[in-house]
């Protein structure tokens, strides 16, 4: 307790020394400022400093603390920082030097604002889906749509739950299945898949795909995000897929097979696409190929419902905007949540 004091003493004996209009950043200098912020470990008292005065949020942003704060939450980031700092800033004029800091400054502050809305805003969740949308093909739209594949079990009070494609003779022939995502920032780590197996005159064939693989990206129409209920045309979706997934070969078994993606991906727009690729096994009463699919499911992080993403819809495709409305979103509060989401 001495000891303590003694400090006490000594600090405010040197404080006294300072002039009261001196920032605290400036008496303690950058090294311990920075060790004193890197404590904050909640991205609301990071940016509640960060709005204390100019010099705070000076040292905050050019100092990447959000940043670090992001990477230290949510590792998964790490795997996303080029397609966050790179892939879409502004290149920066090196002839004007004046030009070439405020548009530095420009960079950081961007970086800035990206990096607090990821760690406020970004929710681990078991499975990001939110509606199966549609599929290339379906055998029997009232028994074995493609909704069902949004049921985790394999059985329920009305029977088998599965999609079933149309019968191939070719067993080379892709069929895909569609779905939206929660929202339309999503941070997507791994996406399971279960192949469905039958019970036909006393054998239990598995029609699982040859391989698989994944697209995730944003629909180029707006017209056919009307709503959060509904699209215009689940048939006619014309999406632009900013990301492909390696090929991943399916095995015939029946369980939720695992598919991890090499690096997380951040996906902008809120759709995924996953593309069956070739059948393996023949229905013995029509001896056609099908493929039949009981589950799909996305784990990752989605952006909370109090920030809202808009894409833009001219060049350069696929960038977007968040704006936050901390309030519980209906048809009518204005903000346009449902309407953009």
């Amino acid at each position: 307790m001495t000891t303590f004091a003694c400090n006490q003493d000594l600090i405010l004996e040197n404080m006294s020394d300072v002039e009261t209009n001196l920032d605290l950043i400036q008496w303690l200098g950058d090294d311990m400022s920075f060790k004193v912020f890197s404590y904050l470990d909640n991205p609301r008292d990071l940016v509640r400093a960060s709005a204390v005065s100019s010099s705070w949020n000076d040292f905050v942003i050019e100092n990447g603390l959000c940043k670090q704060l992001c990477l230290k939450l949510i590792p998964e980031i790490s795997g996303v920082v080029r397609s966050i700092e790179v892939d879409y800033l502004f290149k920066v004029d090196g002839n004007n030097p004046g030009y070439y800091y405020a548009e530095k400054r420009e960079l950081l502050n961007r970086n800035h604002r990206v990096y607090a809305v990821l760690a406020f805003g970004l929710i681990p969740m078991n499975n990001c889906i939110s509606q199966a949308i549609c599929a290339s093909s379906t055998n029997d739209h009232l028994r074995e749509s493609y909704t069902n594949t949004l049921e985790p079990r394999d059985i329920t009070e009305h029977g088998a739950s599965y999609w079933s494609s149309i019968g191939q003779t070719d067993p080379s022939v892709t069929e895909t299945l569609l779905y939206r995502l929660y929202s339309r920032m999503c941070l997507v780590t791994d996406i399971h898949v279960q192949p469905f197996q039958g019970l036909i005159n006393g054998s239990s064939p598995i029609y699982s795909a040859k391989a698989i693989r994944f697209r995730l990206g944003w629909d180029n129409d707006p017209m056919e995000i009307d709503s959060k209920f509904g699209l215009r045309d689940k048939t006619a979706f014309s999406g632009i897929w900013t990301y492909t997934s390696p090929i991943f070969p399916m095995s015939q078994e029946n369980k939720l097979q695992h598919f991890k993606l090499p690096e997380p991906v951040l996906c902008f727009g809120g759709f995924l696409q996953v593309e069956l690729l070739g059948s393996v096994q023949k229905h013995e009463e029509d001896d056609l190929f099908y493929i039949c699919i009981s589950h799909v499911k996305v784990v990752g992080r989605v952006l909370s419902q109090n920030f809202i993403v808009r894409m833009r819809m001219f060049p350069p495709h696929g960038a977007c905007s968040v704006q936050y409305f901390p309030h519980a979103h209906t048809r009518w509060c204005g903000c346009g949540y449902v309407s953009n989401s």
